[in-house]
Order: C-alpha cells, then structure tokens, then sequence
C-alpha cells in the first residue's frame, strides 16, 4: 500500500491517519458538507468532499467513495467503524475496483455480519447460545410471535448492524411491535439495512468481548478481553481491559470460543467477538464485529499492540508481528466523550465547542475528533472523543480516572463528562462490595446527576471555510465581520425555538421530527408518546406532558431546534 482513503469521520478517521503515517504511508480523508471544518479532514494528506445530504448521500454513498478514491490515487480503503465497515457489498466493490480492502474477505462480513448466520457458526463450534429466531423478522407480528413463543424480555437486534444501532430490548409483550419497527427504523438509517432479529435475553449480564487480530498465514490471535456492561441505550459509555472479576475457566471459555469462531469462519484482520454473562455464570456468544471496535485503545495499552497498524499489515499480506495472547500490562479505562446530556436522559446536543481543554499526565491518553472551536452537527452519532487512562492496576487507573476527569472541561454543549466523574463514585463499579455493574445498570440502579447548564450558540470571530479545486480541499480562513448583516436561507423546512405555554409540545433535542404517533386533534393520555425525534442517529421518544386533544403545529421531516413547538394539548 502507498495511500489509504478512510471511508469515515471524526476521532477514527484521524486514528487511521495516525497509523499510516506510522506505517509509513498516505492517507486521504473524505467529509461531508457538514464536516467540511472537521479535526479529520487536516489529519490526512489530502482531502475531498461528498457533497450535502444525510448519511446515506455521503458516508454510506459506495460509488461517491469509490470515485473520490481513483480520482486521489489511492491503493486501499480503511472503513473505520460504523458507516460501510460491516457491508459486504462496499468491501467487494473496493476489491472489485482494484484496491486493498483492510478487513476481512467480504464473504466472512457476510457470515459473520449477518448476526444470524454468526450464532449458527458459533453453535457449530460449540460456543454457548441463548435461543434465538431463525432467521431476520419478516415484521412486527412475527417478533411478537417469537417473544410469545420463547417469553421476555427479548432484544431485538439489526442483523446487519452493531454498535447498538437498531437494538431494542423488550421487557413487556404489548410493547414487542413498536420496538421492532424502532429497531428496523434505526438500522436502516446506520447502516442502509433494515432487517431484524430476536434473541432471548439474559437480565442483568455483563458484557464480556475478545480482541481478535488474525492473518492470511494462518495466525489467529486473541490479544485478551474487555468489559465493556456500562451501556445506556445499548450503546457502552466505558469500557476497560483486561475484563475484571471472572475466574480463569471464564477467561479461558471465552478466549477459546471466539478463537474458534474466528478459525471456522476464515477471519482475517481485526475483530471483536462479544459475550454475554449472566449473574449466576452463563456465557452466552452475542455477536461478531467484523471491524475495528470504538473500544480497541484499551487493548492497545494493556498489550503494547498497535491494531491498528496490525490491520496495515494484514493487508499488506505480512504476518502478525504477535503470535501468542500476551499476559496483560496493567489496567487501562476508556471513558467516551459524548455531547450528551446524562441529567436530561442522555440527550444528543449537537451545537459549537466553546472550550476544550483535555487532560494530561501519566497514563492518559485521548482520541479525539473535536477541539475548542469544533461544530458538533446533528447528522451523526454524538461521540466527540475517547479518553483511556492506563494504570499498574485496576485501582490506579480508577485514581488516575478521576484525576483526568476533574481536569477535563467542556463547554458549549453538554457532555457525559458529569456522569463519568460520578460513576467512578459509585461502590457498584469501583467494586469495594464487589463489582455489580450490567448492561442496563445505568437506567436501573444509577442514581443519577443534574442536567447540564442550557448554553446559547456563541458566533466566533472568524469563520473556517474551504474551497475545492478538483474536488479536493483548500482550507480559507474569514472575518466574521465581513458577513455582517447577511443571511442564509436553509434548504430545509425548519421550526424554530418558541415561548412555549401551558400544554406545549416541545423538542427535548435538536434534530429531525422523523414521525408523528398521533393523528391531528387525537384525545391523548398524559405520558402518552406522540412522536419520534431522530438526532445523531438516535430516536428520542416524545411524550404528552398531559392528557387533552393534541394539536400537531410541525410537519414530518422537519429540522427543529431545542425548545421548538411541535404541538399543543388542550
């Protein structure tokens, strides 16, 4: 390989530029419109632009990437996470196209991507499964039937996704439909694919994963484990390595089960194989990531394992510079940085960073797609940065995590910062009785923090802008001052922030009104949810704030601001 396109955005975008330049290569970075100011497009050595549009016009966009990649000359494509790093269909057309896809081969994305198909090979090879649906759900009803059939709860799962895009876990029967229907809602938007499945699922389990790397030579290793159980909305919010507090058969069944996985499957590059663990001791196989895991820098700094430069050398046809599960090197966390915020429910808050000032000292270190000055657009998943702490054991670490997060400081959107720093409080996690955290612990026992300061858009002195010649892109830096006076119409039909009065609807988040769940001039319940707000690739569920007849004042599709009206009860 000479130069690599990275197919992604943000903090991993500017991981994999990092590593090609350690690897001795090119990179070159792609954005959208939206992240025409971005941190990732000055980390490569050359960039160009997608053009406007969601997702699916830009990052998910298979022909747009692929033409920008022969137009810059490069030889190979990096995915990242997210986005096309599990689609078969992008790594065949990368292939297809005569360049190096750093993954594996696109028929094991599609036996082990389709989730489906990966519980059949680890049932094959002996892993330990819960029951699960044969096959993807043809609709709402039939993963009624499933539940009815194998009882609650159950989590509905996209079978071409991860990341807890288009998860849903059920815990009541009447309430089985809608979620699918949320799930499949959400895995079409993440990942272009709708389908879904349904497993039993096991209450209050830990969530155990195995790093997996493996070569074209017949070298599978598993570089060690993580926990990763403190999740809200599916999604982990911390994560650390080696996996504490299981015995060594566990540590062994796992290490041994998703070696075999792999092995049976073919795989080669980097990949993650996830478990569950029951309270009472079951493991049960939850899925295969046939990617580079958001989590990977904790691995890294327990084994001394770039990954990511490993995933370089895969692809380059050479053999892992490691052949053996390295004994672990201390203890490392890694806390994401979301603009988020924990006291309003974990809200999205796309907005402008108006302070970013980060941590430093031993053992910190941070991977970050923001800076002071950085917009947060609403388009993507809210993840701003990833902080890992590193310790001799799990104990250092977690003082040297709450030294670093009293240092952190965010302003201009809210952050999970508030809760990261009261979670290392809690005796559930820090374990003084023992460690007591699972995978919805954070909706079920945390005790909570106070939402985060509302802060208004701040206009900056200058204004970063860009040209492109060719498509590639030349960086311009503007007075403000000379655009004094002039505005700009958006494209899309916008609500605006309103005095709202008594029996008022209104956006908890800014974002789009992807739907409403009421008719105009419905009798509804107080608490009732009358509509659905996607924002960061996330849906927000909008209740009644009491009961009367609703009056729906925005349109579906409709871009709105925090505080917009959207209806009114009488």
């Amino acid at each position: 390989m000479k130069k690599i396109l990275i197919a992604n955005r943000g903090e991993i975008a500017i991981r994999v530029a990092r590593a090609a330049r350690d690897y001795g290569v090119k990179s070159v970075a792609i954005y959208s419109d939206a992240d025409a100011n971005s941190l990732h497009v000055e980390a490569a050595d050359e960039a160009f632009g997608l053009g406007a549009g969601r997702p699916g016009e830009t990052y998910l966009n298979i022909q747009k990437i692929l033409d920008i990649a022969l137009r810059a000359k490069a030889d190979a494509i990096h995915p990242g996470y997210g986005f096309l790093s599990e689609r078969a269909e992008f790594a065949q057309a990368v292939i297809d196209a005569g360049l190096i896809w750093i993954g594996p081969k696109p028929d094991v994305i599609t036996a082990l991507g389709d989730k489906v198909e990966a519980r059949r090979i680890a049932a094959k090879v002996g892993a330990p499964l819960v029951r699960g649906s044969d096959g993807p759900l043809a609709s709402a009803a039939d993963a009624v039937a499933f539940a009815k059939q194998v009882g609650m709860p159950i989590a509905i799962k996209a079978a071409f996704g991860g990341g807890g895009r288009g998860m849903k876990v059920a815990r009541h029967l009447e309430e089985v439909g809608e979620f699918f229907d949320s799930a499949v809602r959400e895995a079409t938007e993440a990942f272009g694919r709708g389908e879904c499945y349904a497993e039993q699922f096991l209450d209050k389990p830990r969530h155990i994963e195995a790093q997996i790397i493996a070569d074209a030579h017949g070298n599978t290793v598993v570089l060690g484990t993580r926990d990763c159980s403190l999740q809200r909305r599916n999604q982990k919010l911390v994560e650390e390595a080696p996996a504490p507090f299981i015995t060594d058969d566990q540590r062994r069944r796992i290490h041994d089960a998703a070696r075999a996985i792999c092995v049976e499957a073919g795989y080669t590059g980097a990949g993650t194989v996830e478990f569950l663990l029951s309270q009472d001791g079951v493991i049960s196989f939850l899925e295969v990531n046939t990617r580079l895991q958001v989590e990977h820098p904790v691995t890294e700094e327990t084994t001394g394992v770039d990954i990511v430069v490993e995933q370089l050398r895969i692809a380059d046809g050479l053999p892992l510079s490691i052949r053996d599960t390295p004994e672990p090197r201390g203890h490392a966390f890694e806390f994401r940085i979301n603009a988020e915020d924990p006291g309003r429910g974990f809200l999205p808050t796309p907005g402008l960073i108006t302070r970013f000032r980060a941590p430093t000292g031993p053992g910190i270190r941070l991977d970050t797609g923001v800076e002071t000055g950085s917009e947060i657009p609403g388009l993507y998943d809210s993840m701003m940065a990833k902080l890992i702490v590193t310790g001799n054991s799990r104990e250092e670490a977690l003082r040297r995590a709450r030294r670093a997060l009293l240092e952190f400081r965010i302003e201009g959107v809210a952050s999970v910062l508030p809760f990261h720093r009261a979670v290392l409080e809690e005796r559930d996690f820090t374990a003084e009785d023992g460690f007591k955290v699972f995978t919805n612990w954070i909706e079920t026992q945390f005790r909570g923090i106070e939402p985060s300061q509302r802060v208004d858009f701040v206009e900056t002195g200058v204004i970063r802008s860009f040209v492109e010649i060719d498509g590639k892109r030349h960086s311009l830096v503007i007075p403000a001052a000379l655009f004094s006076g002039l505005a700009i119409s958006p494209e899309t039909p916008t609500a605006p922030m309103s005095a709202a009065g008594e029996g008022a609807i209104v956006a908890p988040v800014p974002g789009t009104l992807q739907k409403w769940l009421v008719d105009d001039g419905a009798q509804v319940g107080e608490g009732d949810a009358v509509a659905i707000i996607e924002a960061m690739k996330m849906e927000t569920r909008i209740a009644a704030p009491k009961a009367g007849r609703i009056s729906i004042k925005a349109s579906k599709g409709t871009v709105v601001g925090l505080g917009a009206e959207l209806a009114s009860i009488d």
